[in-house]
């Protein structure tokens, strides 16, 4: 005993000071836990789920690092392979479910074993291999109906269309979701391309998409990253290569780790390195949508437009931990290529919507582009065109949220046969007044920012005992700006309308060619379109 404890002493002195202090810390902090969980387990008058609670406290002490840093379940690793590579085996359909209802096929992937069994939108499943489903969780049936690509999963379904009920057995594929959900030209032989993800495959597709558009005559490019929450970061670096020379720097890191300090260049033949490039982004632009809009306005390779970028220029690696989990743990930041990093300065500064805040002038860097323009770092990218999104009023955030649109689609879906092509599709008045009525019916919040804040007004006068001596004015300002839902969907037609138009096309044509109706309306890209011009 007296020969063990020399030698873990004489280990100690060999450790520096700071390891020392670190290793006593962390070994002190595990065994106040175990010690915390040891006397819960014993003493406490209830029975204890500590599965849940475990769950709670790894969340809450990964949480006080950043908010990518996560632990990933084993249950959860389809999730994740869905993230990197856009690949799930499945049956390819999306899905709602409320307790103790069927499961409704909201929308199948083209190309999917859904579509090819026949499985449509309004579609309702009751059993899953035999099953019935009633009691089942939404996440419990989704997992049932996934499963290895090449078995068989048996459903008894009521069609949305007749009533009747069959059973069918359909085979589960590899489901892939595309990066690239849309290519086309949209004017003055203008290409367009929608990237919403950056999988494992983006490059590739994008590609593809380049190569049709120049195909077909696209003179010029936009590539569309808004609402892009990133993914893959070397499938930035290849979506950039398309564009500039093989070798090129794009995008330099650097962390802690072995290897993490580094400069990643383009390793691909580009498509073309001359064809003017739009980069279209928003506040949900983040992370690789980032590094491809960053580094392709350091390089003086492309024109950014549209609102400053989220700001996340953190680097995230999945790490295998025991029982089959990982975690996704921060291990770097990244940089443009003329040295600026997109991470905001800290998390404090941030909109509702998690994005970059107000960064003081004072705090920010500049730092020049190939030809020598000043761009600045202090969090996310700042367009060269600065175009307004249009506002978007509260009761059509309120719908969309609460999926209204969706669900007339599928009910639409259910007594109209056939639509005209999506390009030309266009609800008639009936059928909009169809949808009034509809979503009349049903809970989200009608309220116009004028109600709001006059209901703000009303609270305030009555906390200063003000109310009855302005109640008359109040009262006659209230008859001018309340209204109805009905009334509120008919003022905000314009608006919501296309709204409606897009989730009715995605039902019978799928994602290209909702995101090709969504187009028409999209006033922030034309304007963007006008300056660049």
């Amino acid at each position: 005993m007296k020969r063990l404890v020399t030698l873990v002493l004489a280990v100690a002195t060999l450790l520096p000071a700071g390891a020392q202090s670190r290793n006593f810390q962390f070994g002190k902090s595990l065994e106040i836990q175990y010690s915390v969980l040891k006397e819960i387990s014993r003493s406490y008058v209830d029975t204890v789920n500590f599965e849940k609670m475990m769950d709670a406290g790894l969340s809450a002490m990964l949480s006080t690092l950043d908010p990518y840093t996560v632990f990933i379940p084993e249950e959860d690793e389809e999730d994740l392979e869905l993230i990197t590579t856009g690949n799930y085996g499945g049956i390819g359909a999306l899905i709602k479910k409320r307790p103790g209802e069927g499961v409704v096929i909201t929308e199948p992937y083209d190309g999917s074993p859904a579509v090819k069994y026949g499985i449509a939108p309004g579609d309702t499943i009751v059993e899953i291999d035999g099953k019935p489903v009633f009691d089942e969780t939404s996440e419990q049936s989704s997992g049932r109906m996934k499963g290895q690509p090449g078995t068989e999963v048996r459903f008894k379904i009521i069609r949305g269309r007749t009533g009747a009920v069959e059973e069918i057995a359909v085979v589960r594929e590899k489901i892939h979701i595309p990066s690239v959900e849309y290519a086309g030209i949209i004017r003055d032989s203008i290409g367009y391309m929608l990237i919403k993800s950056f999988t494992d495959k983006v490059s590739g597709e994008a590609k593809e998409a380049l190569e049709m558009l120049k195909g077909r005559g696209a003179r010029r490019l936009v590539i569309d990253l808004r609402g892009n929450g990133g993914g893959v970061m070397d499938e930035a670096v290849n979506l950039v290569g398309l564009f500039v020379p093989k070798g090129t720097p794009v995008v330099s890191s650097k962390g802690r780790m072995k290897g993490m300090d580094r400069e990643y260049l383009t390793t691909v033949n580009p498509v073309d390195t001359t064809i003017p490039i739009l980069v279209m982004v928003n506040s949900g632009s983040a992370s690789a949508s980032e590094i491809t809009a960053g580094a392709l306005q350091d390089l003086d390779r492309g024109t950014i437009a549209g609102k400053r970028t989220f700001g996340k220029g953190l680097i995230q690696t999945i790490k295998p931990v025991v029982y089959n989990g990982s975690v996704k743990v921060t291990t770097g930041k990244y940089y443009t290529p003329s040295g600026r990093c997109v991470q905001a300065i800290d998390y404090s500064h941030r909109n509702e919507d998690g994005s970059v805040g107000n960064i003081p002038d004072s705090l920010r860097h500049a730092f020049k582009t190939v030809s020598g323009r000043t761009v600045y770092d202090g969090g996310g990218i700042t367009p060269d065109i600065e175009v307004e999104s249009p506002l978007i009023s509260r009761p059509t955030v309120s719908l969309v949220y609460m999926d209204i649109p969706g669900d007339y689609a599928v009910e639409f879906y259910k007594t109209h046969p056939q639509i005209a092509p999506a390009e030309s599709f266009h609800l008639t008045d009936e059928q909009y007044e169809d949808f009034v009525k509809y979503a009349s019916k049903k809970e989200f919040d009608a309220r116009s920012a004028a109600q709001t804040v006059l209901d703000q007004l009303v609270k305030a006068a009555r906390q200063e005992d003000l109310y009855e001596q302005y109640k008359a004015e109040i009262e006659a300002l209230a008859s001018k700006v309340n209204m109805d839902k009905e009334t509120i969907l008919r003022v905000k037609k314009d608006e919501i309308k296309p709204i409606v138009e897009q989730e009715i096309i995605l039902r019978y044509y799928y994602t290209a060619a909702a995101a090709m109706a969504a187009l028409r309306t999209d006033r922030q890209l034309y304007d963007a379109l006008d300056k660049w011009d």
